[in-house]
């Protein structure tokens, strides 16, 4: 038997490949697919199912793609229709070669949520493995707020799913979720490549809980659902479009950037040097998390690198999200930018001491997950929203004061101060360092209300 996790850094998402020497199945399958054709050549395979744990908000799928590469059947939860392959139900079980995989409905996250669960008969009649997809996670368990239903009617299927479904499977069971540390789909995620039932049981804070505690705990919790998750969930459940060819992006003249979605993918203290003016600042970690919330997936939306090094790997978190209208980047860097005298856009950028000194003169703008907040503390005065949600919020926003973002430690807050400066705010300035520099500095905290 071989098994192996395909990560998808960025979105934290992991898909699987599970198969001997004849047959294969993949699970939950990225819309970039080439990858899993690639590693079961390496096996001499041939894939022959394709299993999804659940539609998936936060990426495109690649089971059509994929199905349509290798003719594999594909499967998914009962109680969704989609426009493509086939209904799994709870019990049902899938021959892959010498393996079997038994199904189990595990709502909660969504209504048609399924968990795999993987035999080797040949071995034991105990289960090796169970892909929980977003129901069970390493130290945490699936959001509540994407299904249909109240949070607390999806918080009980989800207790249900776990302690009826995936807990008797036995401490020994080798726990593969869909997500790991980074992810939206589950709060606080352990940075772990996989875990245990055991393991989970005694360790997981979710578990400790009983099923009041747990339906109240994830009733109450705050969640921030990007406007992109509709778009993923719609293409998901009708089947998505194959992604674009492997193509080389094209470099862009300076002026071809006129109308099209600019964005600066440079670290906060380059964007606050200099920049296309309108233009996004999301750094290249930042892109699978922030892009949709701020793109649009009609006008075209063009890169800004200083060096335009290893752009392929950008060009993936665009596919993944369904951005088909990525159409280049800005040749020579923005160096060619400023060659060109074309007009360049500035933030300023603040230490803490800078805020220190003039703090109740400026606006300050928290712009951290509202949940860091609240554990973390916040500086004194300062006004909270989300960085993704500040696009749609912006008009709250009082612009008769110099006004200064901040995050955790930079870089949402550059996310922020763009949003503004893009929306014609001229005094805007971002915290380098953000709310660790201050808290590290010795300067005052309030509680994070």
């Amino acid at each position: 038997m071989f098994l192996e996790t395909i990560r998808s850094e960025g979105l934290a998402h992991q898909s699987y490949l599970v198969g001997d020497d004849s047959a294969a199945v993949v699970i939950d399958p990225r819309r970039d697919c080439s990858v899993y054709l690639e590693r079961v050549a390496a096996h001499g395979a041939a894939i022959t199912q394709i299993l999804e744990t659940h539609r998936n908000e936060d990426y495109l799928v690649g089971s059509p793609e994929l199905a349509r590469r290798t003719g594999a059947v594909v499967r998914h939860g009962a109680a969704m229709d989609f426009a493509y392959g086939s209904p799994a139900r709870h019990g049902d079980r899938i021959r892959i070669g010498t393996l079997e995989i038994e199904v189990l409905e595990t709502p909660g996250h969504t209504n048609e949520s399924l968990s795999f669960v993987l035999h080797d008969p040949a071995l034991s009649d105990r289960p090796y493995a169970v892909f929980t997809g977003d129901a069970l996670f390493a130290g945490s368990v699936g959001r509540v707020d994407l299904a249909d239903g109240d949070r607390s009617e999806n918080a009980a299927r989800l207790f249900d799913s776990i302690h009826e479904r995936l807990l008797p499977l036995g401490d020994g069971t080798v726990v593969f979720p869909a997500h790991g540390a980074g992810s939206v789909c589950g709060p606080s995620i352990s940075d772990l490549p996989f875990t245990t039932i055991g393991f989970e049981r005694d360790a997981n804070p979710y578990l400790q809980l009983d099923r009041e505690g747990f339906i109240a705990r994830k009733a109450g919790e705050l969640t921030y659902r990007p406007p992109y998750f509709e778009q993923m969930e719609r293409l998901n459940r009708a089947g998505p479009p194959a992604p674009p060819d492997v193509r080389t992006l094209r470099p862009l003249a300076p002026a071809e950037l006129a109308g099209m979605q600019v964005v600066d993918i440079r670290s906060p203290t380059g964007y606050g040097a200099g920049h296309v003016p309108g233009s996004f600042s999301i750094w290249r970690d930042g892109l699978p998390l922030f892009m949709g919330w701020v793109l649009d997936y009609k006008r075209p939306i063009a890169l800004v690198d200083d060096f335009n090094l290893d752009l392929s790997s950008v060009e993936a978190h665009f596919v993944r999200l369904g951005y088909d209208n990525l159409a280049g980047y800005l040749g020579g860097g923005f160096t060619s930018w400023l060659r060109a005298a074309r007009p360049v856009g500035q933030v300023a950028t603040w230490a803490v001491q800078d805020l220190r000194e003039r703090l109740g003169d400026v606006l300050v703008l928290d712009v951290r997950d509202g949940n860091n907040r609240g554990e973390q503390g916040a500086i004194p005065g300062s006004m909270h929203i989300y960085a993704g949600e500040l696009s749609s919020r912006i008009a709250e926003v009082p612009v008769d004061r110099p006004i200064v973002t901040h995050c955790d430690i930079g870089y949402k807050g550059s996310l922020a101060a763009s949003l503004l400066a893009a929306r014609g705010v001229r005094c805007v300035a971002n915290l380098i360092g953000g709310f660790a520099a201050w808290k590290a500095a010795g300067y005052p905290v309030a509680e994070g209300a």
